[in-house]
């Protein structure tokens, strides 16, 4: 296929677009996940820049599939637009959305970003010069989403493939030659970056991008670009080169040993301050996104830090922690040889600190070795009982569950005060009892400090928790307005049910939470609720749901009627 723009007076063929409408992009987003699902192996195996760790294939065909999903979404889903048919601006904004959500690795964040700054611009109008401008607005912002951006990555693809179609003109022209720059950038990039030319092959992502843009063009023309000249898998002497944002890192034991991202709630304000703070901790920053909703990626060795600056900054949550080599534990402090030692009592090496309502509740954290807060009739305890608990541990290393969203800022700030006083503290984000139990029951004391709170953040992460309460006055919800003495049941934090009955409430909770899957259901059980309850929700989840196991704990007085997890 020729770079050469088409004479004055071309005219289109049948088969050509001239517009992109809701259903090219419809198209458009099935083509890029087809055809990243097809060349995923063979990127995955170029994959040196920033982490040579194989994923960054399979990361853009993840990012590209959620796209297309929410696109497809936007056509099937009953009720999604109404009566109307999706329009481009549907269409480009739910592929957008869909990738921002469904983000994977640094390549899949950075594509997200690419198809924001391009819906932003073809929801205004679909046609070549829009197209132009779109794909120079997804340029620059995706170039200004990346901390510390690199010559001869995937941003310099992009930033050529806009390049080349400045001028405008017809849609499949402008999606040709928008290709065509693409994928003669992407030749160049191992010029461009040292690790590159010393393995041998272009940047992964670059060829991720050139596949989208391939897709762009049979959707528009009709006909199959020419391929990018295929990369031999890197060579064995390949060696990363020093790491920093955006470089490699990570295996080699030359840079950060944790890859982190999440998604997060938060004001353009903090973001920025979370931005400034990520990048003190770590390299390969990006954060993308905006109106409130941001995904974020990061390189770090400490992802416990990571993850309490999302807290910090708004509401985090599907925190994805990648471990990419296991960091050898630090040796513990001793005298110097000849120096009797201080008489003191011996820290422990390492302790579970939790906030639990209940006495009962408590009590079984307490059994597992955890230092236990009660959380008492006057809410949630303040930030000095934390930083006293923290010190009650008595421990070189604690893990701080707050157990409750009311906390994330006590917490925070108890866990700052800790870490001035010597001690090494990492606050995972638990918003619920039945997440702290999740993770304290995958708690190891004798891994790495690090990876003990990678596990115990996945196993809460994992876990999707519900509140049975009773209303104690008329008021306006999510799920319509409850009277006094109403059962409420709340789903992550909001209400969802509202019901008479507290038994037949939690079984419309369960179903509700279980319709997404679950292979562990945790109920949390307090005192004074009626007689049978867990047998009754147990028999329940065991008909309903043979593959299901369940778990029934009694939280005691003090504690909401029912507590529900399910991992």
């Amino acid at each position: 296929m020729s770079r050469a723009p088409q004479p004055p007076g071309h005219i289109a063929r049948s088969d050509e677009r001239l517009v992109l409408d809701a259903g090219a992009v419809r198209e458009w987003s099935a083509r890029a996940a087809e055809a990243l699902g097809r060349d995923r192996a063979a990127i995955d195996a170029i994959n040196v820049f920033p982490v040579a760790d194989g994923d960054t294939g399979t990361n853009l065909y993840l990012t590209a599939d959620a796209a297309h999903r929410a696109v497809e979404a936007v056509f099937t889903a009953p009720g999604a637009l109404g009566t109307s048919a999706p329009d481009t601006a549907d269409a480009v904004r739910a592929m957008a959305h869909g990738a921002l959500l469904g983000a994977r690795g640094n390549s899949g964040t950075i594509l997200s970003q690419l198809l924001r700054g391009m819906a932003g611009v073809l929801a205004e109008g679909a046609d070549g010069d829009h197209l132009a401008r779109a794909l120079a607005t997804a340029a620059a912002s995706a170039r200004a989403a990346v901390a510390h951006p690199e010559d001869g990555t995937i941003l310099t693809v992009a930033a050529a493939a806009a390049a080349d179609c400045a001028a405008g003109g017809a849609l499949p022209d402008v999606a040709r030659r928008a290709y065509d720059g693409a994928r003669t950038a992407l030749a160049a990039t191992p010029g461009q970056l040292a690790v590159l030319g010393r393995a041998g092959v272009v940047d992964a992502g670059g060829q991720g991008l050139v596949t989208v843009l391939g897709a762009l063009v049979e959707t528009v023309t009709g006909e199959t670009p020419e391929p990018p000249p295929r990369a031999p898998a890197p060579r064995p002497a390949a060696e990363p080169g020093p790491g920093g944002a955006g470089e490699p890192c990570g295996p080699d034991g030359e840079g950060p040993g944790y890859e982190v991202l999440y998604l997060l709630e938060a004001e353009d304000a903090a973001v920025d301050l979370l931005r400034a703070r990520l990048d003190a901790l770590g390299d390969s920053l990006v954060v993308v996104g905006g109106d409130g909703l941001w995904n974020v990626h990061v390189h770090v060795d400490d992802a416990g830090a990571a993850v309490e600056a999302g807290i910090e900054a708004g509401r985090p949550h599907r925190i994805r922690i990648t471990h990419f080599a296991a960091p050898a534990p630090a040796p513990a402090p001793g005298p110097a040889a000849g120096t009797p030692a201080p008489a003191r009592e011996e820290r422990a090496a390492r302790a579970v600190v939790a906030v639990l309502p209940g006495e009962g509740l408590a009590g079984l954290c307490a059994e597992a070795g955890a230092t236990t807060v009660r959380t008492g009739p006057g809410g949630p305890p303040a930030g000095d009982e934390l930083l006293d608990a923290v010190r009650r541990a008595h421990a070189r290393e604690v893990v701080l569950l707050p157990n409750d969203t009311e906390l994330r800022t006590a917490a925070a700030g108890a866990a700052e005060r800790a870490r001035a006083e010597g001690i090494r503290v990492a606050l995972i984000p638990t918003r619920a009892a039945v997440q702290g139990i999740a993770a304290l029951a995958v708690h190891e004391p004798g891994r790495s400090f690090d990876e003990d709170v990678v596990a115990m953040t996945a196993a809460a992460g994992a876990t999707r928790y519900a509140e049975l309460a009773v209303a104690e006055r008329q008021s306006f919800t999510s799920a319509g307005v409850c009277q006094a003495g109403d059962v409420l049941g709340l789903i992550e934090g909001d209400v969802a049910v509202i019901g008479e009955d507290l038994t037949d409430t939690a079984r419309t909770v369960l179903d509700r939470m279980l319709q997404a899957g679950g292979e562990l259901v945790t109920l949390v059980v307090a005192d004074g609720t009626p007689p049978g309850l867990a047998d009754t929700l147990e028999a329940h989840v065991r008909r309903g749901y043979l593959a299901v196991d369940t778990v029934t704990y009694h939280s005691g007085e003090g504690a909401p009627p029912l507590l529900i997890g399910v991992e």
